[in-house]
């Protein structure tokens, strides 16, 4: 909806999305009427584009250094299948539960929206199976350098969680590049910001629909994990770092601490 929403509202500045509003179909009729009338959601919306434009550039540099295969872990809507321009050269592999990637199916098929031939749906129940078993029975070859990305999931999952899924990450003969999106634990006193306070808004929001954050990292002990489990290049952009690159007219503070885009590769 926020991809959507963007694409219209701010005519897709940071990320063209048409496919959003085909998918949502009268719902996003719905959804730009809402984010008219409630302006607090526009910082939300604006990160959001942000860390699929980030995530997609960085697609493009990596086909570019020899990625063939591309895994939408906890895909939902996510549209990068059907806007692929890189054709056969890009296999896509969109993982998510059953229930869900049968929803998502049905609406593609109501929008008018093909499933390309480089698109394998792979569904995977993590309380029956492992992300690695069920990329085997979808096709995924792991000797195939892959890109991975990671977008709204990763707060949802205990730290456990994530690090497993990095740890397989890593490992792969190949090597393999992942982009996600995490934060920072609140501050607290003198460091609390507009950012906290919009942060903590989000949290009781989704913890009131049954969907709870898990997890936040501090930025430092994360890159330490991730070096340890084999990352070798780190890009990890915080608030004044996106401000920077993506909004350098807009004013604001400079803090790093809140919600981060990061992008890690073992080649």
């Amino acid at each position: 909806m926020h991809r959507a929403v963007h694409h219209v509202l701010e005519h897709g500045r940071i990320f063209s999305d048409p496919l959003a509003v085909r998918i949502l179909g009268a719902d996003a009729k719905a959804a730009i009427r809402d984010a008219e009338n409630n302006p607090s959601q526009r910082m939300l919306r604006l990160f959001i584009a942000v860390r699929t434009r980030f995530a997609e550039d960085a697609l493009t540099a990596a086909v570019a250094r020899g990625v063939r295969q591309l895994v939408v872990l906890g895909a939902g809507l996510d549209t990068y299948a059907y806007r692929n321009t890189f054709g056969e050269k890009l296999h896509v592999f969109e993982v998510d539960h059953p229930a869900t990637q049968e929803w998502k199916r049905q609406r593609l098929a109501e929008v008018a929206i093909p499933v390309p031939d480089t698109l394998t749906f792979a569904p995977v129940d993590f309380e029956r199976e492992s992300l690695a078993d069920g990329l085997a029975s979808a096709g995924f070859d792991p000797a195939q350098q892959t890109f991975f990305t990671w977008l709204g999931v990763v707060p949802y999952l205990t730290e456990q969680a994530v690090y497993s899924t990095l740890e397989f990450i890593a490992q792969l003969p190949r090597g393999a590049h992942v982009v996600f999106d995490y934060a920072n634990p609140a501050a607290s006193g003198p460091d609390r910001n507009h950012v906290n306070l919009a942060h903590e808004a989000l949290a009781t929001r989704v913890a009131s629909i049954g969907e709870a954050f898990k997890s936040c990292f501090e930025t430092e002990a994360l890159h330490t994990k991730l070096q340890a489990l084999g990352f070798r290049e780190i890009e990890d952009l915080g608030p004044a770092s996106i401000r920077e690159r993506y909004f350098a007219k807009r004013g604001g503070s400079s803090t790093e601490r809140g919600g981060h885009i990061i992008r890690a590769t073992t080649v």
